[in-house]
């Protein structure tokens, strides 16, 4: 008999079915690198290694009952799911938007460091966007690493994981001033152990991502992936998007109507269909397995179907593109929006 493609998760599932609460503790599932030892702790980051690229040892911002840790892999479809799928592109690859080393001189993927509760917090300079960024200072180290390194030019996004006091803080054009400060274009700090995840943040808000989303709760990262597990949603980019967007996201970037393209925060999964083949790497198929279960969030204007993740030399770039080039748009659905928000 064939298992379902989500049989490695059925027992993760069940014992979360009838209540799922901040600190719960699970076995991660298991495959060929697997640490029986790892567990997954919802809202609670005081274990997670320290620096850039840190472990989290199994934990998971947020709490279990937030939306980028529900469950969707038998939510209902969306009635205009063929259509939105389809002006992404039916036929266009799932892209690893991360890996390891370089390319075209600049590291893969977007960057975190983890910090104690001891970091220094420095006054941040915040242009563009002040008026929808929440105001320093944040314990932001002078040697953070920048998306797309120190010389980017484009997103340049920082992101800071203060473990101790389970916050999150992500900045947009970020740029080191020299004196241990910095400016930004933007900035948010997100509360990583509760469901009102930015109380101070208003009405339609933008944050270091174009939707109002944190950023780094929906990145593909090796520690979990290596271990046979991802049990969060991820993030994704398209090129177009709608003038509109759906909870948990809090902004658009679009002047288009369409009810046809993508509005931000909308999320998709990988179709049950789907058959995740078992000779794909642990790391291919945890992160192929968290899109049938947990889907991925549209976040960003950017390339179509373009997978967030953070560096790290460890990826195998080939399997990554490979594996997860397997699957094309046509293999995912639009889970049914609740609470869209037009002009």
């Amino acid at each position: 008999m064939r298992l379902p493609p989500f049989a490695p998760l059925i027992l993760v599932l069940a014992l979360v079915a009838c209540e799922r609460s901040q600190g719960d503790s699970l076995p991660a599932a298991a495959g060929p690198k697997a640490d029986p030892a790892a567990t997954i702790r919802y809202a609670n980051l005081r274990g997670a290694d320290l620096g850039v690229g840190a472990n989290l040892k199994g934990a998971v911002p947020f709490p279990s009952t937030n939306p980028w840790n529900t469950y969707v892999w038998n939510a209902p479809v969306d009635p205009n799911s063929d259509a939105i799928i389809a002006s992404i592109g039916l036929n266009i690859r799932l892209h690893a938007d991360f890996g390891a080393g370089l390319y075209e001189g600049k590291p893969i993927g977007i960057p975190y460091v983890v910090v104690s509760g001891q970091q220094k917090a420095v006054p941040i300079d915040i242009g563009v966007y002040a008026h929808e960024s929440d105001a320093g200072p944040y314990p932001v180290p002078p040697d953070a690493p920048i998306e797309g390194g120190p010389n980017g030019t484009d997103d340049r996004h920082v992101i800071v994981v203060d473990r101790d006091n389970h916050r999150l803080y992500e900045m947009f054009r970020a740029f080191p001033v020299g004196d241990g400060t910095w400016k930004a274009d933007g900035g948010a700090v997100f509360h990583l152990d509760a469901n009102r995840v930015r109380p101070m943040a208003g009405e339609g808000w933008s944050s270091a991502d174009a939707a109002g989303l944190p950023i780094f709760p929906g990145l593909v990262r090796y520690d979990e992936a290596s271990a046979g597990l991802i049990a969060h949603a991820l993030r994704f980019t398209v090129q177009r998007s709608r003038k509109a967007y759906v909870p948990p996201a809090t902004h658009w970037a679009s002047p288009n109507p369409s009810p046809n393209l993508p509005p931000m925060g909308m999320r998709v999964r990988l179709k049950s269909s789907f058959v995740i083949p078992e000779h794909f790497s642990t790391e291919g198929k945890a992160i192929l397995q968290a899109l049938k279960t947990y889907g991925m969030f549209m976040a960003d204007n950017g390339a179509n179907w373009f997978l967030s993740g953070a560096p790290d030399d460890r990826w195998d770039n080939a399997a990554l593109r490979r594996e997860l080039g397997s699957v094309k748009g046509a293999d995912f659905e639009v889970v049914r929006m609740e609470g869209l928000v037009t002009p």
